[in-house]
């Protein structure tokens, strides 16, 4: 199958005014290429780059630019090639950008997973119960997690939904098989919590930076990719402040994870002295500098995440006895192995700064900017075991109040009837007697 195009837009003066213009190839009979272009409106009807492309996808004129290309077979391969150039391509003129973890998630999904079992098929005569029969032999072989199952499926979805959209292949629901795929989304995974005695333990066993990297988490509930994407003009000392910018993961800077991410974090003079004492014994305090840099690299990066998990954190949750561990004789020395299967890495240190404070009955709302979540019903969530603990004392003093008072009420009129009434144990209600 041919490249295809998306076009490029540029403005030209016109009769009309300032115009958008669409630049595009176009193959003469002969098989030469050459430019053409189409006016697609006013500037002052769309300001934007981004509102342009909008209009474009609205005219279906990517239909009309590549309709000599979309003669013939279209497999699965071809329309994740023009799902990633269009897609996951250059996100700046994208009218709706994707973050960096989005993009090298789906280019990930795409390259391991669906290509290689998909790519050469048809796509219109992929079977849903087919793409069923895959998934659950993925759970089974590969031990994937329902989630991820779920993302696979969602990846592959967004392929044949662009593909349709682009008019690539017929846009009636026969020729999406996801429609009627079902996969389970639910996860028996469970984040593991610590308490801030448990994290000042694990802090003990770390260097400077790392320690430094742990306090600021557990504190301030930075994600991993947000702390490592600091720079120290970030850090506002003055104002005791942390200002959330940028993110770092994948081995690219890419942008805060939602809106309300970019939020200022707070921070308090403890925070904040240690801070200053790793400003003082790092080699790259300058203000553009990494606040945690590697120093492999002379400083030219942050710091990676799965190398800090997993020679730093880890090994110091296990000598401060967080995760189960025991010593073995390999290769003639004793080394400490950690057993625990238990998933734990800094998101961890994130979600128990969330448990700590629902414990001590912080409201929804204070807890809401401590993490920055864009929406408070993912921060209700976190209530909902508080909550119904609450519920269950409440009802225990109802049922007590009206057992021991009824009992007593019961004995004063006919105290032969009192010795078949309920009592309340130590734990709550007892038995009947």
């Amino acid at each position: 199958m041919p490249k295809l195009q998306r076009g490029s837009l540029r403005k030209e003066r016109r009769s009309q005014g300032e115009t958008w213009v669409l630049r595009y190839y176009i193959t003469k009979p002969d098989g030469s290429r050459v430019e053409n272009t189409k006016a697609i409106g006013l500037v002052r009807d769309f300001p934007s780059k981004s509102a342009a492309w909008q209009a474009i996808d609205k005219q279906h004129l990517h239909q009309q630019i590549n309709e000599p290309t979309l003669k013939g077979r279209v497999t699965f391969a071809d329309l994740a090639t023009h799902y990633k150039q269009n897609e996951l391509g250059d996100q700046a003129e994208a009218p709706k950008p994707k973050a960096h973890t989005t993009v090298l998630r789906n280019k990930c999904i795409l390259a391991n997973y669906l290509l290689p079992r998909w790519g050469t098929k048809n796509a219109t005569d992929i079977e849903p119960l087919a793409i069923e029969q895959w998934l659950k032999a993925l759970r089974k072989e590969k031990r994937l997690a329902n989630p991820t199952l779920h993302k696979i499926r969602q990846v592959m979805s967004l392929v044949y939904k662009h593909g349709q959209r682009w008019g690539l292949i017929a846009r009636g629901q026969e020729a999406n098989p996801l429609l009627y795929v079902r996969c389970q989304t639910t996860s028996d995974y469970e984040s593991m919590t610590i308490s801030p005695e448990q994290a000042l333990a694990i802090m003990r066993e770390l260097p400077e930076l790392e320690k430094t990297i742990v306090l600021l988490t557990s504190a301030t509930g930075l994600r991993i990719s947000e702390a490592l994407g600091l720079r120290w003009e970030d850090v506002d000392f003055p104002h005791h402040q942390i200002h959330v910018r940028r993110s770092w993961a994948g081995g690219e800077i890419g942008k805060p994870k939602t809106h309300g991410s970019r939020a200022v974090v707070p921070m308090h003079a403890i925070l904040a002295e240690f801070m200053h004492t790793w400003k003082k014994q790092t080699p790259y305090a300058a203000d553009d500098d990494w606040v945690f840099p590697s120093f492999k690299l002379d400083g030219r990066q942050p710091r990676g995440q799965g190398m800090i998990v997993k020679d730093y954190l880890r090994p110091a949750a296990a000598r401060a006895g967080v995760l189960s561990s025991e010593v073995r004789d390999v290769d003639g020395k004793k080394l400490i192995v950690i057993t625990d299967e238990r998933t734990f890495g800094f998101h961890a240190l994130r979600h128990s700064l969330a448990t700590f404070l629902v414990s001590k009955d912080v409201d929804p709302k204070t807890v809401q900017a401590m993490l920055r979540h864009s929406n408070v019903t993912t921060t209700l969530q976190l209530y909902a075991k508080t909550v119904d603990d609450k519920r269950l004392k409440a009802q225990e003093q109802v049922l007590t109040a009206m057992f021991q008072e009824g009992n007593k009420n019961i004995q004063a009129k006919s105290p032969s009837l009192g010795n078949h009434g309920w009592k309340m144990g130590g734990s709550g209600l007892g038995q009947c007697r």
